[in-house]
């Protein structure tokens, strides 16, 4: 069996592996366009607010690795044209620029995906970076030291980590975003306004609501927008991404911003092609329907799926909540599901309940407080969300409610889920215990 991986990332990183120890005769041949494999974007925040010293941690794989596994790796080539009637792909080979051809018997597409460039006047200024990959990363690593002021446009969770990063390592920061709110996809009103005030606490300045118009200028940049003027010395772009499968439009099918389609055992709508990580839709288990939400997450556990699923469907993918998180200034905040705006958005009746309360017992020395929502069906009294926020590390909650939407769990199973109680750690009824009481509270009113 001939197996050709486009892309190694994430997902093609453990589909590769996952097929060489299902199937240790398959003859697997991985084209990847840059020099390097398998590197943990999520880390760069950290790297380049100098939280961690050695980023080689940030690759957990090799070339070196995967041929030792029986893979044939071949870095600096890319894939510039499939035929998916006759299974040939073509390549460059990038240090050549030679043109060459190759066969399948299964593809694999973990081509994942590049940074949203929108159509900014004067985008193309030099000083303006992308912080996607190990390449942006060293770029930026090198030019930040020399610059005092950093403009981040974008507050999702990449511009939001890149923001708190270089107000940690001495630089003036400004935030911009077209939203009015820091990172309104994962979090109320109530929990961005307290994270907005950490930015501002710590001399990070905030340009929510506005829209980028223009950027212009050499040594000193100006960022303009509908609402003022920003001067900086470096601008770092993270406004979102898509998927990288511009050689399978019109070919297979996809959403309309190009994540490809994929069943259950990841194949495409071509049964001999399979999809994962960031060039694919995910199964979202709260609205069961397909979605782009590109993570580090789904991609390992698609790339493994894949690799179980080759020859025959054999283990189903079940799906994703969207479960994330991040720290901010000593503060944990972590979400998984729908918002409750995110649930109007697409006409699901839907509910919020918020509470705060400490995590543990008032007699103990410490306590601190926890800040929580919880977006639920009131007809079904499903859980369909939640998010939680404290200076209390309050990350493994968030995945607890994560498999409790994967199950369908309800509101009634949230308030009486049994946990664990020592004062150490929590009260008689854990904190997400509580939570659910409030929305049991909630819908008897």
């Amino acid at each position: 069996m001939k197996v050709v991986v486009i892309g190694c990332t994430h997902a093609g990183t453990f589909a590769i592996k996952q097929i060489l120890s299902e199937y240790p005769d398959a003859d697997v041949t991985v084209y990847e366009k840059n020099d390097n494999i398998s590197f943990l974007s999520c880390g760069i925040a950290l790297y380049l607010g100098d939280q961690i010293k050695d980023p080689q941690g940030l690759f957990y794989s090799s070339p070196e690795e995967l041929k030792e596994l029986g893979a044939t790796v071949k870095m600096l080539h890319e894939v510039t044209d499939v035929d998916l009637e006759n299974k040939v792909v073509t390549i460059e080979n990038l240090d050549t620029e030679d043109t060459l051809t190759d066969s399948y018997d299964k593809l694999v597409v973990t081509t994942g995906s590049w940074p949203i460039i929108p159509p900014i006047k004067g985008i193309d200024n030099d000083k303006v970076f992308l912080c996607k990959n190990w390449n942006h990363a060293q770029e930026l690593f090198k030019k930040a030291p020399d610059a005092k002021r950093i403009t981040v446009i974008g507050a999702g969770y990449i511009g939001a980590e890149l923001a708190e990063a270089y107000s940690r390592t001495g630089h003036e920061v400004t935030l911009i975003d077209g939203a009015d709110r820091v990172m309104p996809k994962y979090f109320n009103k109530e929990m961005t306004d307290i994270i907005e005030k950490d930015y501002t606490d710590n001399g990070v300045k905030l340009g929510l609501g506005e829209s980028v118009e223009e950027i212009s200028g050499d040594d000193t940049i100006t960022v303009k927008t509908n609402k003022g003027v920003y001067e900086t010395d470096l601008v770092i772009l993270c406004v979102g991404f898509r998927p990288n499968t511009s050689l399978f439009k019109g070919k297979l099918d996809m959403l309309q911003n190009g994540a490809l389609i994929t069943n259950d055992y990841m194949q495409t709508s071509d049964p001999d092609v399979f999809g994962a990580g960031d060039s694919v839709a995910v199964h979202y288990n709260p609205t069961h329907s397909n979605a782009y939400i590109p993570l580090a997450t789904n991609a390992v556990r698609q790339g493994i799926l894949v690799g179980k699923n080759l020859v025959k469907p054999t283990v189903k993918y079940m799906g994703t909540q969207s479960t994330s998180g991040l720290k901010l200034y000593e503060r944990t905040a972590a979400s998984t599901g729908l918002t409750i705006e995110a649930a109007k958005a697409q006409g699901i009746n839907a509910r919020e309940v918020r509470l705060t309360d400490n995590y543990r017992p008032e007699f103990m020395e410490t306590t601190t407080p926890v800040v929580m929502s919880l977006v639920y069906n009131p007809d079904t009294r499903q859980i369909l969300g939640g998010a939680l926020l404290s200076l209390y590390d309050v990350a493994q909650s968030a995945n607890t409610l994560s498999v409790m939407i994967q199950n369908q769990n309800t509101i009634d199973d949230l308030a009486m889920v049994d946990m664990l109680f020592q004062p150490q750690f929590d009260r008689p009824f854990n904190y997400l215990n509580e939570l659910g009481q409030a929305a049991q509270a909630q819908e008897a009113k």
